[in-house]
């Protein structure tokens, strides 16, 4: 079984924006530690692991089809992120990018008749829901807690506890 070339070039380019989001989110986990907020660094440094994960996905898939991986050069992802409230709002900012990045690759999938990458991008598709939903809570929460660095640092421990 043969992957298309078309598909392939596609699924190359995600595999290198899945490992750019996990650089992001390693990034950002270095930029809260240094700010103290040891539990949103947690938090992001998962993320950052999940993210390779979903490269893995993509790199196995390529393989398994016959196909060839081609890594490229990975971006430096920024250093500064600002607040906690804004960092939040830049991983959903992210994450929405991911979204839609993955429906156009659904799309080259499916004018391409390619059903077996077609079936794999739905575990992504439901996954970028998730990924939206729990960074949007947390912008959610953040907003709430306002400029309350208590509310914050309850924030920052439940972040902390994240599985």
């Amino acid at each position: 079984m043969y992957i298309n070339q078309l598909v392939q070039d596609a699924i190359n380019e995600q595999i290198n924006k899945e490992f750019y989001s996990a650089y992001l989110y390693l990034a950002m986990s270095a930029y809260l530690e240094a700010q103290g907020y040891s539990g949103f660094a947690s938090w992001t440094r998962k993320q950052a692991k999940e993210e390779t994960e979903h490269a893995m996905k993509f790199f196995d898939f390529v393989n398994e089809r016959g196909g060839n991986v081609l890594l490229q050069v990975i971006d430096k992802p920024t250093q500064e992120f600002g607040t906690p409230l804004q960092t939040f709002e830049e991983i959903l900012k992210h994450e929405q990018k991911v979204t839609s990045s993955i429906n156009a690759l659904y799309e080259i999938a499916l004018e391409q008749r390619d059903y077996a990458t077609q079936v794999m991008l739905h575990w992504f598709i439901d996954e970028q829901v998730e990924e939206e939903a729990n960074a949007g809570q947390m912008v959610d929460k953040l907003k709430i807690a306002g400029d309350s660095i208590g509310a914050i640092l309850q924030l920052d421990r439940e972040a902390g506890s994240r599985d």
